[in-house]
């Protein structure tokens, strides 16, 4: 098996230390360089075959413009992204091939799948919130994650996602619009990532829960995204798409 040669940034983060990990126990990954935001990428991209992203959203526009300049695929796990940051990754996607992802997980990525086929099946009839906790050091909220989740029941539902969110509630908001999406963001102790969407209507409710204990697992569906992105024409990919689910 031919080896596929990675450049991680991010290298020093949670995610980058457990990403280097993996890749001693992966026979057909090798690192060409390990770098953080302000190092130079450009001084060992070359020696690359594809760049693995867990830096932070504000370095993803170099990112994406040293890997156009290179011609290199990139692996991008940063979440909170500004719409300016958003918009040069996908002007970059028409040029090299991105997987962007909020989630590398195999297991959040089926639940991406049966949240919106639940939501297809249940209909408006049912109540939909999602809420998500992460470890107290997390600097975004609500997590790339839950916002995907409302993003896909938004377009299953047909509604815009702008005008129906509501982040948390207090005092007498109201009672709740029937086309509501509640998303709510807990925060404490090492928690790596819990994600529940909730669909309750007058007499039953249906919870679909994906909890990750390890961030290996992400590290591990980070590099099958890698191994998966060489060689394939520029667009912009998701792990729907590597994992064969769309």
């Amino acid at each position: 098996m031919p080896t596929t040669k990675i450049v991680i940034i991010g290298a020093k983060g949670r995610m980058g230390q457990t990403l280097r990990a993996c890749v001693f126990h992966e026979t057909d990954f090798h690192i060409a360089g390990c770098i953080d935001l302000g190092d130079d990428l450009g001084a060992v991209i070359g020696a690359c075959d594809v760049v693995i992203d867990f830096s932070s959203h504000d370095g993803t526009p170099d990112l994406v413009d040293c890997c156009v300049k290179h011609l290199r695929p990139a692996v991008i796990g940063t979440t909170g992204h500004t719409q300016a940051e958003q918009e040069r990754i996908l002007a970059a996607a028409k040029l090299v091939p991105i997987v962007w992802t909020s989630n590398f997980s195999t297991g959040v990525n089926a639940l991406f799948w049966l949240t919106r086929r639940a939501a297809e099946i249940l209909g408006p009839g049912f109540d939909v919130e999602i809420v998500e906790m992460h470890h107290r050091h997390k600097k975004d909220a609500p997590s790339g994650t839950a916002m995907n989740l409302a993003k896909l029941l938004a377009e299953t539902r047909q509604v815009q996602l702008d005008k129906v969110i509501t982040h948390g509630r207090a005092g007498l908001p109201g009672e709740r619009n029937l086309m509501e999406i509640g998303v709510h963001a807990v925060r404490g102790g090492d928690v790596v990532g819990d994600h529940t969407v909730i669909f309750a209507a007058p007499g039953e409710r249906v919870e679909l829960t994906h909890k990750a204990g390890s961030r290996e697992t992400f590290a591990r569906g980070a590099l099958k995204a890698a191994r998966w992105l060489v060689g394939r024409q520029p667009g912009l990919y998701t792990m729907q798409h590597v994992l064969g689910l769309l």
